[in-house]
Parts: structure tokens; sequence; C-alpha cells
């Protein structure tokens, strides 16, 4: 039996068999990331830090958002979107600004993938990736640059128990803010 040829209306945009599995470990890694977040929350939330807590909960939602960006690329290309296997996550922490040295330590990883399929895509010379990427690379330098912010501020305070708080309810505060 001969193979069938593709349909006329099949989409001339596909991503090559290459590019289509980045695509997919990359769906994997924000799932994955997703987790780590979800972690980092139980952790925060194991400290009584219910606003870190809420803020990783947060970060844990966006990245199964970034996921589905993916997701739809790869549907609206015809290609075929796969979660891959996405490994347990062990984690645990004794203060918050360990929980974000891990959550940053996370989005470096992130960033770096993200890169990494940037390069690809243009090596491939798949233009159509490129809008896309982008905004991942200026997300990922925002969400870097976040974290590293509420590191530096929890560094500034060296484990005082009152900037801890304040700290705790600003990050509660804010993710109010974006969600509302």
């Amino acid at each position: 039996m001969s193979p069938r040829a593709p349909p006329a209306y099949r989409c001339r945009m596909r991503l090559n068999d290459k590019l289509e599995q980045a695509f997919n470990d990359q769906i994997t890694l924000e799932m994955q990331a997703s987790n780590v977040y979800r972690q980092l929350a139980i952790e925060l939330d194991r400290l009584d830090l219910g606003g870190m807590a809420e803020w990783m909960r947060a970060q844990s939602e966006e990245e199964i958002l970034h996921a589905e960006k993916f997701i739809d690329h790869l549907a609206a290309r015809d290609n075929h979107a796969k979660i891959g296997d996405v490994p347990g996550v062990d984690v645990t922490v004794e203060s918050a600004i360990d929980a974000f040295r891990i959550a940053l330590e996370h989005e470096e990883k992130v960033s770096s993938a993200i890169r990494d399929l940037w390069n690809l895509a243009a090596d491939e010379r798949d233009v159509d990736s490129r809008p896309l990427l982008d905004w991942f690379v200026n997300e990922q330098i925002e969400e870097e640059d976040t974290v590293r912010g509420i590191i530096g501020r929890l560094e500034l305070i060296d484990g005082d128990g009152n900037g801890i708080l304040r700290i705790d309810g600003e990050l509660s505060a804010r993710n109010a803010q974006v969600t509302e």
C-alpha cells in the first residue's frame, strides 16, 4: 500500500519534524515550570507565607498559558502538539529566599531553552515562528528581572521577619491587581 499524499488543504507553513519536536520539548518544559512553581507555592504555604505562595500559584498558571501558546502555534501550523513526560518536582525550602532562588534557576533554564529554540528556528529558516519566539524572549527577560528583584529585596532584609511579611503582603496585593 503506497502512502497517501497529503491533502491539498494542508498548511504550507508546517514546521519540519525537528522543529516540531523542539516545540513539543518546550511545551513539556513549560509544564514542568508550572509544577515547579506549584510546589514552591506549597512550600511557601508551609512557611505561612500566603502572599508569596499566591504569587507562585499565579506563576504556575502563567506557565500553563505559555505551554498553550506553543500548543496553539503548532496547531495553527498543522503540527501535532504533545506533552512529554513531565518530571516530578523534588523541592523543599526552608526560607522565602530559597524558594525564589529555585524559581530564578528554573526561569534561567527556560530562558536558555527559548534562546535555543529561537536559534533553531533561525537555522531552519522558519520565519513564521519568529513573532512567537520574540515574544517569549521578551517575556523571559521580564520574568527573570521580576524574580531577581524579589531576591534582591529579600537579601536586603536579611531574614528580618517584618520585612519578609511586608514583601509577602506586597506580593499578595500585586497578584490581586494582576488578576482583577
